[in-house]
């Protein structure tokens, strides 16, 4: 019990409280859309799957505001300038990205050559060699090529948002006096990039988060991921409490321009996030969140291992809509009966992908191999 407790309170655990509530709610969000599974349970408890269909994708709102807070907490995690080179940062985050992605690409691929004869709809019309390339290189929404599995877009846009902020601290880097100013100069430092953030933030939320024609660009999202990046920098202000209030002004300034669900529920997201994180560093070692060891335990593992549930739920859910159909299956009882089945074994499903692929793929020694090549 007590290996639980130390274990934990080395992890935000309300970091991983919101990624694994989101990541189910996703991951129920797509079996409440996809197959003949959604379609009995559908039948039969239609107001729980309109729910879960409309509600449900909303929680990538929630991915995005998290993955700005730990991105600008890993690239700036006192509020200091960018450090390293971006061409070495950016190639990290695309192998941490690519490397499982490309995994559950194939394996969904395999999993759609054996339900095809059951589930047409929902393999993909044609796989090429130029399309594979560019689900490898996460542009295949900017390529014009049909996504492989779900989620696919999410992927890429993660990348995308991650070299924005890293373009964007690159920036304010450039842009602070070589020398002199002192007091002013330390400043600089510590604000120039969060100044960048927040006016490209409001760009997106005022201006390009309104047309759905840039969905496939980072600026369309960088609204709610810009969010998350500056409630880690107010963290470290002692002015945090001003600066949340005038954000959350601006936010409703957008939001009073034009309403969107999105938009709220990543203001929302992360005002608790700013709160749960005060919290934390007040009394860091008391894990204010979650008293229970073992409950802490289970939250920690579950964030833990979102991004492979995220990536190997559409395999699972392939597989059961296909017994689904050949069974001849019918009725919203046994439509339950194998939407729970199909939830629970992608929470075992990314257990395993998460030991067997995620983490190996991360100990590969690819990190240092754009370095090399850039260097030769």
């Amino acid at each position: 019990m007590s290996f639980l407790v130390q274990k934990s309170r080395r992890r935000l655990l309300h970091v991983d409280a919101l990624k694994a509530v989101a990541a189910q709610a996703i991951v129920l969000h797509h079996l409440s859309a996809y197959g003949p599974i959604a379609h009995a349970v559908e039948a039969w408890l239609p107001h729980l799957m309109s729910v879960l269909h409309h509600y449900g994708r909303l929680a990538v709102q929630v991915f995005l505001v998290v993955g700005g807070f730990l991105s600008a907490r890993g690239l700036s995690a006192t509020g200091q300038a960018l450090q390293g080179a971006v061409p070495e940062l950016l190639w990290k985050r695309y192998l941490r990205l690519a490397l499982p992605f490309m995994a559950a690409v194939f394996l969904t691929l395999a999993c759609s050559l054996l339900v095809e004869p059951w589930l047409e709809e929902l393999t993909p019309t044609s796989v090429s060699l130029p399309q594979l390339l560019a689900h490898g290189l996460l542009m295949q929404d900017l390529l014009g090529f049909e996504s492989l599995t779900v989620g696919a877009w999410y992927v890429a846009m993660d990348l995308q948002l991650f070299a924005m902020l890293l373009g964007l601290m690159w920036l304010a880097r450039r842009l602070q006096p070589a020398r002199g100013l002192g007091q002013v100069r330390r400043w600089l430092r510590m604000a120039m990039a969060p100044a960048l953030v927040l006016l490209l933030c409001l760009a997106s939320l005022f201006v390009f988060n309104r047309d759905e024609q840039l969905d496939i660009w980072a600026l369309y999202f960088f609204g709610a991921y810009g969010l998350g990046a500056l409630v880690h920098w107010l963290g470290l202000s002692p002015q945090r409490r001003v600066g949340l209030w005038v954000l959350t002004a601006l936010v409703l300034g957008a939001l009073a321009v034009e309403f969107r669900e999105r938009i709220a529920l990543a203001l929302v997201t992360a005002l608790a996030l700013a709160w749960w994180q005060a919290r934390h560093d007040q009394a860091p070692e008391q894990q204010p969140l979650i008293r229970s060891p073992r409950l802490a335990h289970w939250v920690a593992q579950l964030g833990t291992h979102s991004y492979a549930l995220f990536l190997i739920h559409f395999p699972v859910c392939l597989l059961l809509n296909a017994v689904f159909e050949h069974q001849d299956m019918a009725g919203g009882a046994s439509g339950v009966v194998m939407m729970l089945a199909a939830w629970g074994l992608s929470n075992l499903a990314a257990l395993a992908f998460y030991r067997w692929v995620e983490v190996p793929s991360g100990r590969l020694q690819l990190g240092n191999l754009l370095p090399r090549l850039l260097r030769a």
